[in-house]
């Protein structure tokens, strides 16, 4: 078959997909606290609209990497990555969404969005020059659109040859030219909106790392949901001509980028933990003690399950395994972004409802600074007596402890530079730095060793216990992932239809068709 067909069937599961996923959204809204500013709808609309963003930028940046260097085996179903990198244009629109509620302050993801904040916190304010709103509206919709209009050249380039195609092949010369120029720029500028979007969530914390360790894990879920496509198509009668040595390496790409995803993660889970930098350190500790179950399951399902299944040769040539294996890896890229977006979001939420967000001042409601953590909290509730401490984990004696680590406070000023400490007030030393202080007053101490006392760690106990989607994804936030997938797909499918599935007149089809690993 030379077009696809769009079947009622088709539509009628993606749209059911879409409808799930918008009820969803709507019940998490509705069911969402006014004091936390629907914190659950915002992460779970970031993080859904950037994961999907991300798999289609990858699909126009995988497409014109291999046309660039003169790739001839993904030729067939090149037209797949067209329509997957068209749903730039949709995702601008859904980015356009969280601008507009950024400017207006409908909601809370970014603490670097209150003046008041920057203004008290010596890290924001160096920071400021590019975490800001303006530089979050500029890059998202001058860059997203740079991207989308480049992959739209490219693909009118790719329809419009197969209609006037020549063996001169000029659509295709100009096809190169676009993708060439396009390269370079959504290299640069996507690690820019990486940092922007996600990492800025943490607005302290940063990683030299994490701009391509975001990009692997969306290559990852791009590159599987790009074989489960090919498996469906075939399946429907579409591209008999996409053989097993095409899924072959498909599958080594899969395969390949899943050990250089893991190589990223301990990478930069090494590298972070050696340094013992405060302002790093935070940002693995609060997943250590507070998720611990999703850490290792992150590896486990992205590392582990794709290395032991597609290591063998005869696993990517089948396709029921090969699917299976897929799915465990797109559904396991989407909790790594549930991963890199809640526990910065908890934390701000925990915030809000301690107190810092009952004023009319948009200043108040975030805090003074990140520095407002859960550390900040707890020494707060303890200098001020303003809580009841049986809401608290607190041991006997802690109170005892407290005091004794106020006295000892020099003690530690003292050995801030030494390796002497036991592990865990290390970890705790480390996590003071987070709170962007050149110097450690008393104060800060006494935050250490009252964590050490309680039993706190990144947060107390009562906020672990009972937090719907944000320490694990509940139905909600699986049944908005599967709305925007749906969304994602109906879309796709829809523009597969508009031209031939196969690029006839494309000089390297041929080479494609005949394609032997």
């Amino acid at each position: 078959m030379e077009n696809y067909v769009f079947s009622s069937r088709a539509k009628g599961v993606t749209g059911g997909m879409m409808i799930l996923g918008l009820i969803c959204l709507i019940w998490t809204y509705l069911t969402g606290s006014h004091e936390d500013h629907h914190m659950r709808f915002w992460t779970n609309f970031l993080h859904n609209a950037t994961f999907f963003l991300g798999i289609a930028f990858m699909a126009g940046f995988v497409l014109a990497a291999f046309t660039t260097a003169y790739a001839g085996w993904f030729v067939q179903f090149k037209r797949v990555w067209e329509a997957y990198s068209l749903w730039l244009l949709p995702s601008l629109f859904l980015m356009g969404v969280l601008i507009v509620g950024l400017w207006l302050h409908s909601h809370h993801l970014y603490h670097w969005n209150d003046a008041s904040a920057v203004e008290g916190d010596e890290i924001l304010t160096h920071k400021s020059s590019f975490l800001n709103k303006y530089w979050y509206t500029f890059g998202t919709i001058i860059f997203v659109g740079a991207w989308y209009f480049f992959i739209s050249k490219m693909r009118s380039l790719s329809v419009d040859e197969d209609h006037n195609g020549t063996e001169a092949y000029a659509q295709h010369r100009s096809y190169k030219k676009y993708a060439a120029i396009f390269l370079p720029i959504a290299g640069f500028t996507s690690a820019a909106l990486i940092w922007q979007w996600i990492m800025s969530l943490d607005s302290h914390w940063y990683s030299t790392m994490f701009a391509w360790y975001a990009t692997a894990s969306w290559f990852c879920a791009m590159m599987a949901l790009t074989i489960m496509m090919l498996i469906y198509l075939k399946s429907r009668g579409y591209f008999q001509s996409v053989t097993a040595e095409h899924f072959h390496d498909l599958g080594k790409y899969l395969f390949a980028i899943s050990i250089f995803w893991t190589y990223l993660w301990f990478s930069q889970y090494m590298l972070i933990w050696y340094g013992n930098v405060g302002e790093e350190t935070i940002y693995f500790r609060e997943r250590l003690d507070n998720y611990q179950a999703l850490f290792y399951i992150n590896l486990v399902i992205n590392f582990l399950l794709p290395f032991l299944i597609l290591m063998r040769n005869d696993t990517k040539r089948k396709y029921g395994t090969l699917f299976f294996a897929c799915v465990i890896v797109l559904f396991g890229h989407w909790l790594d972004f549930f991963m890199m977006i809640k526990p910065a979001a908890l934390r701000t939420v925990i915030e809000l409802e301690e107190g810092h967000g009952h004023g009319d001042d948009h200043g108040e409601q975030h805090g003074a600074n990140e520095s407002s953590d859960i550390y900040h909290l707890t020494s707060l509730e303890v200098d001020q007596h303003d809580h009841d401490q049986a809401g608290h984990d607190n041991h006997d004696g802690a109170d005892g402890d407290l005091d004794h680590a106020g006295d000892d406070a020099d003690a530690m000023h003292n050995h801030d530079g030494d390796n002497h400490h036991d592990g865990e007030s290390g970890d705790h030393a480390g996590m003071a730095g987070d709170h962007g202080h050149g110097d450690h007053d008393g104060g800060a101490h006494d935050i250490e060793h009252s964590a050490d006392a309680g039993g706190h760690h990144a947060f107390p106990e009562r906020y672990i216990e009972s937090r719907a989607g944000y320490m694990l994804p509940g139905f909600l936030e699986i049944g908005t992932f599967l709305g925007f997938l749906g969304g994602f797909l109906f879309f796709s499918l829809s523009t597969l239809s508009k031209a031939p599935l196969e690029p006839r007149n494309d000089p390297y089809m041929d080479e494609s068709k005949h394609h032997h690993t």
